[in-house]
């Protein structure tokens, strides 16, 4: 034995396949609904738990079983049960494999093997079976469960990496029958139902134990037996190898109610993200007007640059014909100081010329001048005459003129 009570080999880590004592919630009600299930048919008897894992089972079966022992085939896992639950008379830890069983033929009343067979392949899970019937004494009855594929795997579109050849229905059946025919099945799965129950049980023995009801806010109807996510079955040689029918119903939960807490937990967890969910509401609201803010702000900027970018380019325009009318400014200036220079070269080289065309040029505007003097008396004698004529051509100068040159005859 590898440890003791006192000082236990330390416990592997979940993984979320193999079920480990200290967990709880659903996994724990499945696991331990199962082998609460299971004790009714094991009081007083030989028993064999198959695939036993941790041993806590073992250990719950030992409670009301005459002997127990329990077999997995990893060894770390055997030595830790029987460091926790003990390796006695009553309750016993083998190493072993499934398929291949260190026991006596017909020297087990009840084996109970849960949550195994999906683990092996096709031809093991045969070989188990055959296994089980060989120890299982004539009247000996197995007491299994199987996940139902149609639901575990096809339904919720699942592949479990761990598990090797899952069965329908009528697959696990045939693979019984051929060693245990007679058969009692049952159906597992969590469910969340409203219970009603009597304080005291039932004086009359006419009186149901359990009733079952569905409904919704138009009608209500006996609860139909529904299908479950796993099977468990009791299985024999001969139906009367079956125990009684003691109950349709079992219900099981832990002793600190964790799966009830733990949807109250997540009730009120969900009113509590439902405020933090109106209150990010109400923050996206602010932020979706405080976003349609910026984007006008954004579009009046894009606006203003747009009209910038046309100022630039304007002012780069004039700036372009500025520098053009700079350039041909420049041009017409040296072509004045070409032209300076060669009027201040030829003066310089032809002083004489220069001099006599500046008398001429006096002299030509001497003539103007007195050119522009007849011009100016011409003008006015000639204004001088349009009178006159206007005056002839008028009534009273044509009376008044003969007149006229007659006293200008008497004064000579």
């Amino acid at each position: 034995m590898s440890g003791s009570i006192l000082n236990p080999p330390s416990a592997p880590e979940f993984t979320g396949e193999r079920f480990l004592p200290s967990c709880n919630g659903e996994i724990a009600y499945e696991h331990w609904h199962r082998y609460a299930f299971a004790r009714r048919f094991v009081g007083g008897k030989r028993v064999l738990d198959a695939a036993c894992g941790e041993g806590y089972g073992t250990a719950l079966l030992g409670t009301v079983a005459s002997s127990v022992i329990g077999i997995d085939i990893d060894m770390a896992t055997i030595d830790r049960a029987r460091a926790t639950y003990g390796d006695g008379k009553r309750v016993r830890f083998i190493a072993s494999s499934c398929t291949g069983l260190p026991l006596p033929s017909a020297s087990i009343d009840v084996v109970v093997s849960f949550e195994t067979i999906e683990h092996l392949t096709a031809a093991d899970q045969l070989g188990m079976l055959i296994e089980f019937a060989r120890v299982l004494t004539p009247d000996g009855v197995l007491v299994m469960s199987s996940p139902n594929r149609r639901l575990y795997r096809d339904a919720r579109n699942y592949v479990n990496p761990y598990h090797l050849q899952e069965l329908y229905r009528e697959d696990l059946g045939r693979l019984l029958a051929k060693r245990l025919p007679a058969q009692r099945w049952h159906h597992q799965r969590l469910g969340y139902w409203s219970g009603i129950w009597a304080e005291r049980e039932a004086e009359s023995p006419n009186v149901s134990a359990v009733e079952a009801w569905i409904g919704d806010g138009q009608e209500v109807a006996p609860y139909p037996v529904p299908e479950g996510m796993y099977f468990i079955v009791l299985a024999a040689r001969e139906p009367e190898a079956l125990p009684p029918v003691e109950t349709s119903v079992s219900l099981f939960t832990d002793a600190e109610d964790s799966e009830f807490k733990r949807a109250e937990a997540t009730a009120r967890e969900v009113l509590r993200l439902d405020g933090l969910l109106k209150e990010l509401r109400q923050a996206l609201d602010r932020q979706t007007g405080h976003v349609l803010h910026l984007e006008t702000l954004v579009a009046e900027r894009e606006r203003l640059v747009v009209e910038r970018d046309a100022a630039v380019e304007r002012h780069a325009a004039h700036i372009r014909q500025l520098e053009t009318i700079l350039v041909e400014r420049e041009r017409i200036i040296g072509e004045r100081d070409r032209a300076l220079t060669e009027a201040n070269a030829a003066r310089e080289s032809h002083p004489e010329k220069i001099e006599a065309l500046e008398k001429q040029v006096i002299s030509l505007e001497v003539g103007r001048t007195r050119l522009e003097s007849e011009r100016t008396r011409l003008e006015a004698a000639l204004a001088a005459q349009e009178r006159a004529i206007a005056y002839l051509q008028s009534f009273r100068g044509w009376i008044g003129w003969p007149w006229r040159r007659f006293r200008q005859w008497r004064g000579h």
